[in-house]
């Protein structure tokens, strides 16, 4: 297989930023969902309300990406704020509708149930044949590592428990499939609400798409890497 894109999301439940290569450590992508909004009661922006989520519409209107590791958020209405800034809480808290604070990641991680989330071009295609007016687009599903594999099916749901070697060094070993929920269907950038995405998976797939990994042995991963099923 071989790495076709890679994506990191400085900010989670935010856009994120397209890249030509990525650091992986112990945790994950470098600068991946390290920071998060977080709600007056503390919990975590999504768009879903679970444990340690509160849903908050309209996270998906921000982009964020990072510079020198500290996260550059664009606004709805074209504004640019750094996460730095001593009134992106405020701002934020205008643009969003309600109290919130843009916080760093502590102790516990910000990731849902995965360092690493992985897709293959194998999966989207099956979408496409299941949808075919559909945009099977990767974007709606914010992988880490998008993946050019043989064939139209869900070809990665039988990895767990699996290692994949991605270029010289890195190394992850899948853990789990990816469960998935009404953010797949969510409009973002020309991107439409659709439904049907969310439906077709939990029929066809009870609701697995993608798999989570975690590092095994930190490296780089750059566009183009082979990539090798153990």
């Amino acid at each position: 297989m071989i790495v076709k894109q890679l994506w990191r999301y400085p900010v989670k439940s935010m856009l994120g930023e397209a890249c030509a290569s990525l650091r992986v450590d112990a945790r994950g992508v470098e600068g991946d969902r390290l920071y998060a909004v977080r709600d007056a009661e503390g919990k975590l922006g999504s768009g879903k309300t679970s444990g340690r989520h509160r849903r908050i519409d309209g996270l998906f209107g921000f982009r964020a990406s990072s510079v020198n590791g500290v996260p550059s958020l664009v606004f709805p209405d074209g504004r640019t704020m750094s996460a730095s800034d001593a009134g992106i809480h405020a701002a934020l808290s205008a643009a969003l509708g309600q109290p919130v604070t843009l916080a760093r990641e502590s102790e516990t991680p910000h990731f849902d149930s995965g360092a690493i989330h992985i897709l293959t071009t194998a999966s989207l295609a099956w979408l496409k044949q299941a949808l075919p007016d559909v945009q099977a687009d990767e974007r709606r599903f914010r992988p880490n590592l998008l993946l050019v594999a043989e064939g139209s099916g869900p070809v990665e749901l039988q990895w767990p428990g699996r290692t994949l070697q991605v270029g010289d060094r890195l190394k992850l070993r899948i853990t789990d499939a990816t469960e998935r929920c009404r953010m797949v269907t969510l409009a973002q950038g020309e991107l439409p609400e659709d439904l049907r995405v969310l439906r077709e998976i939990a029929q066809g797939l009870d609701a697995q798409f993608g798999v989570y990994a975690e590092v095994l042995v930190p490296g780089a991963v750059q566009v183009g890497d082979q990539v090798r099923l153990a």
